[in-house]
């Protein structure tokens, strides 16, 4: 009895662990499927990632015949592991990260061993003594300096890498050549490996599938400003209710996308201190005016948080204001919205071209037409003397940030014109219009069957007038306001 219990108990403790290394096995692969998805995934969203892991294996195994052939390794000794270790380092995503690390690190070796070595040799004159002292003095003064001059907001963003690399190498120079006597052939080896690393790291990043940043930043500019004119162009029928084609829209993401440009002012920073390092390249040249997508940026986060408070108002779109106040002020609010919008998707595909366009400047005369008017109306009485001012207020705050939102249009043009005459965009043949797809978007040009002249409306106010000009030079004064099809 004794022997079959023991036997029952052992049994039972054998299954207890089968099953938990059973249930160890299934969450191991689990765990691994998501794994294997997210890593699918990331790939998927940007396959440049996968490539430029490639490339960083590539650099990394060139690199290493220093190790792995016997006469490179005689040449170099031990100090041919800072290439390996500077192909770590230096190798970045895109070309200007790894051309400003690279360079950063080739010119603080560079300086950083041949001041070592000089301090090496003045101090020798010092005696055994002084030497020591002589050196531990100037390591404590270049270090205690360097690390000053890092925190110039300017050196930071661009020499801090260099800055590091200098200090190291001040300090390995000079306190390894005071037991060492071979000190210049120490620095020599050291400096060549690290050229070798940068240089590999260079011609891989800049010759195999290059990633430019200023392409990167150029291309981020240009689409959150249609992000935006996305949102503004829907944002009218959205919030009034109204049906397009009949149909209400059961797609609405276009209006939570404008977020994703609220939160890139580290990334465009980031790009544009890296594309300043780059060479001239595809359509930019160099010394391409990158600050100004810097400004450009500014606004649109300007603009951006205007749209975010409109954004909160479409949550409680139920309780906006009198149906005689809307009544009144729908037009305009919505010609405002979608003249905006227009604005700031013809202004990103100018951008995103580099093509001068005169549709951005119609849609823009247009959108400031309809601001004078709303502004008209909002200094008119708009609601009954009964009313309660807390229903009119939402009504009056979403047309007051309309307004806003036009006038930071209008800056924005500003600005990418002044960025098209530093960087000498090409100027479209105005015989050439742009086709449209419904959604908005350019497909493709096509030559004008006639010379009509697109319509521009000038509001004047008071008495709600308007100057309309045609290709026939027609001109007609009306009583309410003209509504452009843009």
């Amino acid at each position: 009895m004794e022997m079959e219990s023991t036997s029952h108990e052992k049994n039972g403790v054998l299954f207890h662990w089968r099953r938990r290394l059973k249930a160890l096995s299934e969450k191991v692969k689990e765990y691994m499927g998501e794994a294997a998805v997210k890593a699918k995934k990331l790939g998927q969203d940007d396959p440049r990632r996968v490539i430029h892991s490639l490339k960083v294996g590539l650099a990394l195994s060139m690199v290493s015949l220093f190790y792995y052939f016997q006469p490179l390794y005689d040449s170099f000794g031990v100090s041919a592991m800072w290439a390996v270790m500077t192909v770590v380092v230096v190798f970045e995503f895109s070309v200007g990260a790894t051309l400003g690390k690279g360079l950063n690190r080739m010119l603080a070796t560079f300086v950083g061993g041949a001041l070592g070595v000089g301090l090496h040799h003045l101090a020798s004159l010092f005696g055994d003594i002084g030497e020591p002292i002589v050196l531990g003095f100037f390591v404590f003064l270049q270090a205690a300096a360097m690390t000053f001059i890092r925190f110039f907001p300017r050196i930071k963003a661009r020499y801090d890498y260099g800055m590091l690399i200098f200090m190291l190498t001040f300090s390995l120079v000079s306190v390894s050549g005071f037991r060492d006597n071979e000190i210049i052939e120490l620095a020599h080896k050291r400096f060549s490996t690290i050229v070798i690393g940068s240089l590999a790291c260079l011609v891989i990043s800049i010759f195999v599938c290059p990633v430019w940043a200023g392409e990167d930043l150029h291309n981020l500019i240009a689409l959150n400003m249609e992000k935006l004119g996305q949102f503004l162009e829907g944002f009218g029928s959205e919030f009034f209710k109204v049906l397009e084609e009949g149909e209400p829209k059961n797609d609405k993401s276009y209006l939570q996308e404008y977020k994703s440009a609220l939160n890139t002012k580290s990334n465009e920073e980031s790009l544009a201190n890296f594309a300043r390092w780059e060479p001239g390249h595809g359509r930019f040249k160099f010394r391409h005016p990158w600050k100004e997508y810097l400004n450009i940026g500014v606004l649109i986060r300007q603009c951006a948080c205007r749209i975010e408070a409109l954004s909160g108002y479409l949550i409680n779109a139920e309780s906006r204001a009198p149906e005689e106040m809307l009544e009144k002020i729908q037009d305009a609010c919505m010609k405002l919205s979608s003249e905006t919008g227009k604005a700031l998707i013809e202004l990103s595909w100018t951008l995103n071209q580099m093509t001068h366009s005169s549709s951005a400047g119609t849609h823009i005369m247009n959108s400031k037409s309809a601001a004078e008017n709303l502004k008209c109306l909002l200094k008119s009485r708009l609601w009954k003397e009964d009313t309660d001012l807390l229903e009119v207020i939402p009504m009056t705050t979403v047309a007051s940030l309309l307004i806003e939102t036009s006038i930071c249009t209008e800056k924005i043009a500003e600005s990418v014109h002044e960025l098209a005459s530093l960087a000498h965009f090409k100027s479209l043949d105005p015989s050439i219009s742009v086709e449209k797809s419904p959604s908005g978007k350019r497909t493709g040009a096509k030559q004008l069957s006639d010379n009509k002249c697109p319509h521009v409306s000038i509001a004047i106010c008071g008495p709600s007038l308007a100057f309309q000009e045609s290709g026939t030079h027609n001109s007609s004064v009306r009583k309410n306001s003209l509504r452009t099809d843009g």
